[in-house]
């Protein structure tokens, strides 16, 4: 089994979904885990129910947010060994339909707020020999979606950020990967199936069940599917790989 004892992970956005789940896993493997996001209640809710998880409030779009948290985590509990960027949102319209504001919103969480997230922890793992950054991405970062398009071009420019980190750190001891979940039970899923139940007037059931088709498996995926590969990619035994996106997806990208 991976032990992280001795680590301290930042899981961003980590107060519900495949934060939480990412949030539990690490902790479950010894990691002290410090979770982040803009809703304090949520972020405590998760870490009332272990020891191991240490919420704090910081916004991701905003550099000096950040920098404050890991000045005030790592003060207490050291410098972060694994830093998971996982904070996103998505909003769907069709291209056209996109405002300017929408567009840099979308960017500006799942795309710079996940550099900003990283950034800062990158000389310490070099300094250490050891590190892992794993960014949560989708599979809309390796395939089109209709009616997201900058959901998918900030998830596309995740993948290649992972991939060009991967290379600056390829030889510091410190490995760069993004895990790309398909369509997974969360609430933002449940958001996506209503809006499009309300657009199309379709029952949510139905639009559930055109979702679901996008896999070959015919199902969603669960928030523990994309943690397990996030646990696995912080393991030891996970050191050669590295600049990887690995869906998680039932054969829908690869």
């Amino acid at each position: 089994m991976t032990n992280l004892s001795g680590k301290h992970a930042l899981v961003t956005g980590g107060g519900s979904g495949i934060g939480a789940a990412i949030a539990f896993a690490l902790a479950n493997a010894g990691a002290n885990v410090t979770i982040c996001g803009r809703r304090m209640p949520d972020l405590e809710f998760t870490a009332e129910r272990h020891a191991n998880i240490h919420p704090h409030v910081a916004d991701v779009t905003d550099e000096a947010s950040i920098k404050k948290l890991y000045q005030q985590a790592q003060k207490t509990r050291g410098k972060f060994n694994i830093v998971i960027a996982n904070a996103g949102t998505a909003e769907s319209a069709p291209a056209e339909n996109v405002s300017a504001k929408s567009w840099n919103k979308i960017l500006e969480v799942n795309l710079t707020g996940a550099f900003f997230s990283v950034k800062p922890a990158i000389a310490g793992m070099r300094e250490h020999k050891w590190g892992r950054i794993i960014f949560v991405a989708s599979t809309a970062g390796l395939k089109g979606y209709p009616y997201v398009a900058p959901y998918v071009a900030a998830k596309h420019g995740v993948v290649g950020l992972a991939r060009a980190l991967a290379l600056e750190t390829a030889k510091a001891g410190v490995t760069v990967n993004a895990v790309c979940p398909g369509f997974s039970e969360t609430s933002l899923l449940d958001e996506a199936v209503n809006h499009v139940a309300s657009k199309t007037k379709r029952s949510e059931a139905e639009v559930r069940k055109m979702l679901e088709a996008n896999s070959p498996q015919g199902r969603f995926f669960q928030p523990q599917e994309t943690a397990d590969a996030v646990l696995w990619l912080c393991d030891d035994a996970s050191a050669g790989i590295t600049g990887q996106a690995i869906s998680i997806s039932g054969g829908e990208t690869w």
